[in-house]
């Protein structure tokens, strides 16, 4: 039996490859909500892919991994990118026979769109703005159909079991009871960690669950000081993402007096990475005391004409005239939100970690395809093909009974069950540190661990996190502290990783690096 975790692309992806590669092998994947209740199912700006026979001219494979690595900032791993890009037509073509209905051009074949740092218009749709959905629910179907998967929902994992060194099985919460599952394999496919901060365009569930049960089994990490900020989030509760296609069909950023900004920042200007967009409006609003800007699409309907946004997002159309704007009209209010996890447990290129018997795909695993910063419509594509690769290494590794780990030796900074920074100070330090609850993490998080970051305010954050850390119970007693262990077990990840790391590089920005501070010691931020 091999159980995976998580409902998304990823975990759908694994439960397919899995059964694909071993006939006799069974799956359950553990739903921690309904199975629609993903990152997946809320992805809207495509899936990035150079199909054969259906690729834009003159586009490649190779110009793709050169567009991945180039986003990643020089921290991407070279041969993790080729074998994600390479392996991505292939896949769609798979799922276009698993029905996903990809939207279509005039001649027939899917419609590409182009988004931020692409050099070509590679991205595949599904009904304008609901790519993720789209996808998600022919793969559901697939699994629906094949008996060897069993869906488990809900199902809350708490803890992994392991024997002799090597996983055995799961701990979880299940219909309100605890119980364990045993297991000759386990699928890390549990998302990320967007509740870590105040403003995300994550679920509420995305409570770090991968990476958390990662280290405490003792997995190596990586990249976990690289989180992806989306520099268009709507400026309403719940911070629904609006997606990069907008930008990508010519919808521009302006201050609240009308002053569009990015060109001053970078060539590309709105189409720049997406550390680089996050970061000047970040600074923009800081330096300027203003709390948002303004996505301005109204430009594409001067050019498109009237009804062109309700045809090409109706997603996003019906969301903005949910909460009484007309963005044919006006422009849309939007900040910057916690949007995707670059970092997360250390596979190999199959998916498997240094604990025998444990593998991860998607935003939970560190594959290394993202680097410092992760191209536009990149992940879904990593969850698909890593996904799938995972469950067939590991319906393989179940056949044969060997059950290899990825290279590497775990840092034992990082692989505690309550890693953190520099431990807390005296007792004035300690008196000082308010009460935990899950919005003091995400004050504590937002404001030292967000886009703009200095050494200093990592270590404060680091030690405050500690101190909660030594506070909290020693055992889950239900899915809310569980879901609280894992968050301050990944934010003691991340602010270990952020304080190490002592230069600027990708969506790491140290406000206090050598190389971003001015002589007279202010931070140096991208805006005019």
């Amino acid at each position: 039996m091999i159980l995976v975790i998580g409902s998304g692309i990823a975990g759908l992806a694994a439960a397919l490859g899995a059964v694909q590669a071993d006939p006799k092998v069974t799956v359950a994947v553990l739903a921690k909500d309904g199975v629609e209740h993903t990152n997946t199912w809320l992805a809207q700006g495509g899936i990035a892919a150079v199909v054969p026979g259906l690729a834009a001219p003159g586009d490649t494979v190779q110009a793709h991994a050169a567009d991945t690595l180039a986003a990643g900032a020089g921290m991407a791993d070279a041969e993790a990118v080729r074998v994600m890009c390479a392996a991505a037509g292939g896949q769609i073509l798979q799922l276009l026979r698993l029905g996903a209905p990809f939207d279509r051009g005039p001649a027939g074949a899917p419609a590409l769109g182009r988004e931020a740092a692409h050099s070509a218009r590679r991205i595949l749709h599904v009904n304008g703005d609901a790519t993720g959905a789209g996808i998600a629910a022919a793969m559901l179907r697939a699994v629906a159909a094949e008996p060897r998967i069993t869906v488990l929902e809900p199902a809350v994992v708490t803890g992994l079991l392991q024997e002799q060194g090597r996983i055995a099985g799961v701990r979880l919460f299940r219909r309100g009871r605890a119980g364990s599952l045993s297991a000759d394999a386990v699928i890390l496919a549990a998302g990320g960690a967007g509740a870590l901060y105040a403003h995300t365009t994550n679920p509420d569930s995305a409570t770090g669950d991968g990476v958390a049960l990662a280290v405490r089994a003792g997995a190596a990490v990586r990249d976990l000081e690289f989180f992806q900020f989306h520099p268009t989030s709507l400026d309403v509760p719940g911070n629904p993402l609006i997606s990069e296609a907008v930008r990508g069909e010519g919808a521009v950023l302006r201050t609240a007096a009308g002053r569009r900004f990015l060109t001053e920042v970078h060539p590309d200007a709105e189409l720049a990475p997406r550390d680089v967009v996050s970061r000047a409006v970040s600074a923009y609003l800081q330096d300027s005391g203003e709390t948002r800007v303004w996505l301005d699409a109204t430009g594409i309907v001067a050019d498109r004409g009237p009804g062109y946004l309700a045809r090409r997002f109706p997603k996003l159309d019906a969301l903005a005239r949910s909460h009484g704007w007309d963005w044919e009209r006006d422009p849309l209010p939007v900040v910057p939100a916690a949007h995707y996890w670059m970092g997360g447990a250390a596979t190999d290129l199959w998916g498997r970690t240094t604990v025998p018997g444990l593998y991860a795909a998607g935003e939970c695993a560190g594959t290394g395809v993202h680097g410092a910063n992760r191209l536009a419509s990149n992940s879904l594509l990593e969850g698909l093909v890593f996904g799938a690769r995972a469950g067939s290494a590991a319906a393989e590794d179940c056949r044969t009974g060997m059950f290899p780990a990825a290279a590497g030796t775990p840092d034992p900074d990082t692989t505690t069950a309550h890693p953190s920074g520099p431990p807390a100070g005296g007792a004035g330090e300690e008196s000082a540190t308010p009460a935990f609850s899950r919005a003091a993490l995400q004050e504590l998080m937002s404001t030292h661990a967000g886009i703009l970051r200095s050494g200093r305010g990592l270590s404060t954050a680091a030690a405050c996190v500690a101190r909660w850390q030594r506070e909290r119970p020693a055992a889950a007693t239900d899915r809310r502290t569980a879901e609280d262990t894992n968050l301050l077990t990944c934010a003691g990840q991340l602010l270990a990783a952020a304080v190490r790391r002592t230069e600027s590089v990708g969506a790491h920005h140290r406000t206090d690096s050598q190389a971003d501070a001015r002589a007279d010691g202010r931070p140096l931020h991208p805006i005019p």
